[in-house]
């Protein structure tokens, strides 16, 4: 329900080309607590006076002289931004009631004037009339607010995983979580470790560290877009990406690779840029992996299997500013990669492996055709 004194405040305005019917009518609304009310004898002027004030409300005469209340509706519905057109129309022809009401009109008063059903009428006009604003506003409220609550999402997880739990109808819009589990047979994935990084926060303040933070993971974050790859989480100063998910490339591998390389080359640019005094470790290893948003909280999107532990070892067994990756991976690769044997290492969990340095290109690269 409306208040009352929210409708007593509403803007009227009086359309008639006889004064005294404008004086009484008036007169009828102040009595009943209306203060906002305008008036005019002059039909042609009504569109600019509610472009200029907006009224809420427009008791409007059909029977006048120099331009008839059906034109002046014709006139109100070209200016008029919402579909509802204000109008209650004053007639003392029941037959132009029906006609009034078809053009667009809401209501009717008749004339002679019955003070009661002036009041009446013009009260119920005015509550349906900010019923109808309050639930517009409160839609918007809400739209805006689902808006807010999608890009949070998009900004979480991939897109066409969002497309899915929307699908489902119990995420957005019921606060309720279903798992969704995808089995992928081929992605790369790929962990880089800023090496140092703790000896480095203890020489600096806390905000400059979050800066340096930031400002790497953002450069990652651009050459992850650029190629193709999915971020899948940052954990301190660890950074970790897959290509292959949630959608399949072919070129799973090659995507990795391109975005270690311009990862080792964005970190020294920077590092130039900064004068801070860091490195970077890289490792990427291919295979089969589950990805997908489980549980019931802080909803991300992540990845498990073999293939995960071994980017990991391949990273935290490597070496500063070089790129170590296993043999799934150096087969994946297209031969204008050049890499270099590294032989057998001992992984923590994993036991003797193979491993690679991936060193750059034998010739100027090509952007990938699935990695965008």
């Amino acid at each position: 329900m409306i208040e009352k004194s929210a409708i007593l405040k509403a803007n009227l305005l009086i359309v008639d080309d006889q004064q005294a019917n404008v004086k009484l009518l008036e007169m009828i609304l102040r009595s009943a607590g209306f203060t906002s009310i305008s008036s005019t004898m002059n039909p042609l002027e009504v569109c600019q006076l509610h472009l200029e004030h907006h009224y809420d409300l427009i008791l409007l005469d059909l029977q006048m002289p120099l331009m008839n209340g059906f034109e002046v509706m014709e006139g109100l519905k070209e200016i008029e931004i919402e579909s509802y057109l204000p109008v209650l129309i004053i007639t003392a022809q029941p037959e132009e009631k029906v006609h009034a009401l078809n053009a667009g009109a809401k209501d009717f008063i008749s004339k002679p004037f019955d003070v009661t059903e002036v009041i009446v009428r013009v009260n119920n006009m005015l509550e349906v009339r900010l019923l109808s604003a309050e639930r517009k506003k409160l839609y918007e409220q809400v739209a805006e607010e689902q808006k807010i609550s999608e890009n949070l999402l998009q900004n979480v997880l991939p897109s066409s995983i969002v497309k899915r739990l929307e699908a489902q109808d119990k995420f957005v819009f019921h606060h309720k979580a279903s798992s969704i589990v995808d089995s992928f047979s081929n992605v790369s994935v790929l962990f880089a470790d800023i090496v140092g990084f703790t000896r480095f926060s203890q020489t600096v303040s806390a905000e400059l560290l979050v800066d340096v933070l930031n400002e790497i993971f953002n450069l990652f974050d651009g050459i992850s877009d650029q190629w193709g790859m999915e971020k899948i989480k940052t954990i301190g100063d660890c950074y970790m990406a897959a290509a292959g998910i949630p959608e399949p490339k072919a070129d799973h591998a090659e995507c990795a690779a391109h975005m270690a390389l311009d990862m080792l080359e964005g970190m020294k640019m920077f590092c130039k840029r900064s004068q801070h005094q860091l490195h970077l470790r890289i490792g990427i290893s291919s295979g089969s992996a589950v990805a997908g948003v489980i549980g019931k909280r802080k909803f991300t999107y992540d990845v498990w299997g073999d293939v995960v532990n071994a980017a990991s070892r391949m990273e935290s067994h490597g070496v500063a500013d070089r790129i170590q990756i296993s043999d799934s991976t150096q087969i994946e690769l297209s031969s204008q990669f050049l890499t270099e044997n590294r032989g057998l290492i001992e992984l923590k969990g994993i036991g003797q492996m193979n491993t690679w340095f991936l060193n750059g290109f034998h010739a100027m690269p090509s952007k990938p055709s699935d990695c965008s």
